[in-house]
């Protein structure tokens, strides 16, 4: 049986209402309307055809200002009309609604999908467009002056920028529109772009199942947010596990630096700014996935984007100010550079979901059955049937068979991290807060430990 594809609509007969089908056309690829078929396409007449054959054109062209051929066509002696529209490079509405035709559905474009739209429709970006009421004397010098080193070190922008103004930096970048910086200026040099776009923040959670453990809001400019992710996660999040090569100490981690960094930069660079919400990176006992606000189309995979030698990024200016700065390649081949890094440190490869209607991207980091049973034995936690795991030089990452008093383990936790917080002591030692709560008041009371500042921003020091 035929069915209605992206090009193609069938109504038995006509209604004013039809005109938003034909708005939908002219803002998609365009299409043809067929009057006098029903749902299975087959041909059952239309009346009225002279008189359709002049109100039809009058209507488009009054309506939506735009033309569309309206044709007579027969079929078995029944005659029914053709309207064909051609896609047009201007945003078309229809009563201040703009319809849009995707695949063989008609939606009304409202929010983030109308602004993607509407800028698009005059060749701009999300991060292209000025943000009246933010200037130069706005941005902050010490993440320019950041960014200067960068590219400099980096070879992709001479060693004379590291003495031009801003105003030259912001000029060359492209981030400035007339007396406007471009919203992309304030994403990448403000010193708190959150006070501007309330979303633009990094959110980072600790899971055991269904609960969140503990949480951090990274904020600032968009190079700092990467810095302080990846900080959290090699530091607060995950522990690396040491190991011995020789006579020198390698800490392993569950995810290879490299590819995560790599994917916090493509999170921040193809984030949907326009949507209210945030990257939300979520990391558990096996696993850290990160999703991303990311509009893509469908039928997209990460295997048909590896394979292309160049990819069109959702924020240009952002992309090309990370280019410029070192930390991204020109060519788009970010989803390859990760599952080589990942690959080359034997982990497992990392795998890629695409929310339904392609709004969102979730990336997801799976730990390597060795590092899950290293890390629960160095944890105290018993893992049956578990063979010697080893690092791929040969090392034992973990040889003890016998569990170290909780004491001890607490007390190295806080020799080797003594900025660690209760919470995050608790997922250290496989302990709930209230034990480690206890542990640690018998351990200042024997004078093994002290606290040093308060509370909230203070640390322990270990005494002996």
């Amino acid at each position: 049986m035929a069915a209605e594809t992206q090009h193609v609509e069938w109504k038995r007969s006509w209604r004013d209402e039809h005109l938003k089908w034909i708005c939908g056309f002219a803002n998609a690829q365009g299409g043809v309307l067929e009057i006098g078929k029903n749902d299975a396409g087959n041909v059952v007449g239309v009346t009225g055809v002279l008189r359709l054959l002049e109100e039809i054109p009058s209507k488009v062209q009054s309506l939506l200002g735009i033309v569309a051929d309206v044709n007579l066509k027969s079929q078995s002696d029944l005659e029914y009309l053709e309207i064909v529209v051609k896609p047009h490079p201007h945003p078309i509405s229809y009563k201040g609604e703009y319809h849009y035709r995707s695949g063989s559905t008609k939606q009304v474009l409202r929010g983030a999908a109308l602004s993607r739209f509407l800028l698009a429709r005059y060749g701009r970006t999300w991060d292209d467009v000025p943000l009246p009421g933010v200037g130069l004397k706005d941005l902050d010098d010490r993440v320019v002056d950041a960014f200067r080193r960068r590219a400099v070190g980096s070879g992709r922008l001479p060693k004379e920028v590291l003495s031009e103004p801003i105003e030259s930096i912001v000029e060359n970048l492209s981030l400035r529109e007339g007396a406007h910086l471009k919203r992309a200026a304030v994403l990448l040099f403000h010193p708190s772009p959150r006070r501007l776009m309330p979303d633009a923040y990094v959110k980072i959670g600790y899971f055991r199942g269904a609960e969140l453990q503990f949480q951090d809001e990274i904020e600032g400019d968009l190079f700092a947010q990467v810095e302080r992710a990846m900080d959290l996660l090699y530091t607060k999040y995950t522990r690396g596990l040491v190991s011995y090569d020789g006579v020198y100490r390698v800490e392993t981690f569950p995810v290879p630096r490299g590819a995560m960094r790599e994917a916090l930069i493509n999170a921040v660079i193809h984030r949907d700014y326009a949507r209210p919400t945030t990257i939300q990176v979520r990391v558990r006992d096996d696993r850290i996935a990160i999703w991303n606000a990311a509009h893509l189309k469908p039928e997209w995979t990460a295997e048909l984007q590896a394979s292309v030698m160049s990819s069109q990024p959702h924020n240009p200016r952002i992309a090309y100010t990370f280019f410029r700065a070192g930390m991204i390649e020109a060519w788009g081949r970010g989803i390859r550079q990760i599952v080589n890094i990942c690959r080359e440190a034997g982990n497992p490869a990392p795998t890629w979901r695409l929310d339904v209607g392609g709004d969102g991207l979730r990336i997801r980091f799976p730990f390597s059955s060795a590092y899950q049973a290293a890390d629960s034995a160095a944890r105290g936690i018993a893992v049956p049937n578990t063979p010697p795991v080893t690092t791929q030089k040969g090392s034992a990452i973990y040889q003890k068979t016998t569990r170290k008093p909780t004491r001890d383990r607490i007390v190295d936790c806080l020799r080797a991290e003594p900025g660690l917080t209760r919470t995050a002591l608790a997922v250290r030692v496989g302990l709930s807060p209230d034990g480690v709560k206890y542990h640690l008041r018998n351990l200042k009371a024997a004078g093994v430990i002290r606290r040093v500042g308060s509370d909230r921003a203070g640390h322990w020091e270990v005494m002996r």
